[in-house]
């Protein structure tokens, strides 16, 4: 379970790097259509990139980060049930300051990409908590 919990932290570090590649597609794209001739208003649906990171953001790795909640419970990973709480946690604010962003104002998007950064480091810290092992403390013995 311990090798598990590694994975799932893995995966959603790894995941805030392809939400950043994703976006980057998106916005790349709609530049060059936009050089192209295309007029983007309040109809433009987006595209391939940026339908990828709203799926990623909204369902892939919301998933993740809650199977990585359920297998802390399991995994002996010390501090695993908090670390998989902050992963959590933080992925709910990334979704909330999206949400922010559209309905609110879009300044708050800077906030949503600094949160990104947030979650892509509590969750790569969680997996290297739990590819260490922690042996127990050895009193040392001394001869007399």
């Amino acid at each position: 379970m311990r090798s598990v919990y590694r994975v799932l932290a893995g995966l959603v570090a790894v995941g805030v790097v392809l939400q950043a590649m994703f976006i980057a597609l998106g916005w790349f794209t709609a530049i060059k259509d936009m050089d192209d001739g295309l007029v983007i208003d309040k109809n433009y649906e987006g595209n391939t990139g940026h339908m990828l990171h709203g799926q990623f953001g909204m369902m892939v790795i919301p998933i993740i980060a809650l199977l990585l909640l359920i297998v802390s419970f399991f995994a002996k990973v010390q501090g695993g049930v908090r670390w998989a709480l902050y992963v959590v946690g933080l992925v709910i604010l990334q979704i909330a300051l999206a949400f922010l962003s559209f309905g609110v104002a879009p300044v708050i998007g800077a906030l949503h990409g600094l949160n990104a950064f947030a979650l892509a480091a509590v969750a790569a810290m969680a997996a290297r908590r739990a590819a260490v092992t922690r042996e127990p403390a050895v009193e040392p013995t001394t001869t007399v």
